[in-house]
């Protein structure tokens, strides 16, 4: 079967600064994996190549076996960067249906997935509040519905609740998990070792490399903790 997301020795720089370093993982279709690493271990850069919006300087990425840039594989592929551009002039309902129009959503389909997507993140009082008058968990779960409006079949997201409180943090990985029970491949980027521990694998990168790859409950084997293991593996490749 074809992976939904694979990352074959990826390699991006920045001048002197080699980014990512030969970076490879795979994610099958239905599965939550992480990408867990601290500030500047090439989360972002990683999945600014898997969404084809920055071109790697070594390996490859394919996106149902396609490259990311091209229509086929983006028509099946959903993003949530860490500062989403909604429009805060516009209301829940306006950002949604500007995104059901820019994605090309059909408009039966369009209405079917707005009230879905209304109902699952909880928006549904609020479709005439303006996005700039939202709270940072709210702002984010419609950022997060925006990405989903043409059912995508991968999502990337970038540290999605970097910012939110922990009730919304909550509520936004319940969701997560509704998706990927659904079949949704999902590839998330974070820093937090508690959302670190609810994805079924994830991989440890620094410094643009992968350390370790694994369920979370393997990768903390022999340790107090995953964020006990976690800082191991990290120091001892410092």
């Amino acid at each position: 079967m074809i992976p939904a997301l694979e990352i074959d020795a990826l390699v991006r720089r920045f001048g002197a600064t080699d980014a990512l370093r030969g970076v490879s993982v795979t994610v099958a279709k239905g599965e939550l994996f992480g990408l867990v690493g601290p500030d500047g271990a090439g989360k972002t850069t990683a999945i600014r190549c898997c969404a084809g919006l920055m071109d790697p300087d070594g390996g490859a990425v394919r996106v149902f076996g396609e490259d990311p840039r091209t229509e086929k594989a983006r028509e099946r592929l959903g993003l949530m960067p860490q500062r989403y551009a909604l429009y805060g002039d516009l209301s829940v309902d306006e950002n949604l249906r500007f995104f059901g129009d820019l994605f090309d959503v059909p408009p039966d389909a369009y209405a079917q997935r707005r009230a879905r997507l209304l109902d699952l993140t909880r928006l549904a009082p609020f479709t005439d509040r303006r996005a700039e008058h939202l709270s940072g968990g709210m702002y984010k779960k419609l950022a997060l519905a925006c990405a989903l409006l043409h059912s995508p079949d991968l999502l990337l997201l970038d540290e999605p609740t970097n910012g939110v409180d922990p009730v919304s943090r909550r509520e936004l990985w319940t969701l997560l998990g509704e998706l990927v029970a659904g079949g949704t491949a999902v590839l998330v980027s974070t820093p937090y070792m508690d959302e670190a521990e609810r994805c079924h694998r994830v991989a440890v990168l620094d410094h643009g490399r992968i350390l370790a790859v694994g369920d979370p409950s393997e990768i903390a084997r022999g340790a107090d903790s995953f964020e006990s293991a976690f800082l191991r593996i990290v120091e001892a490749e410092a």
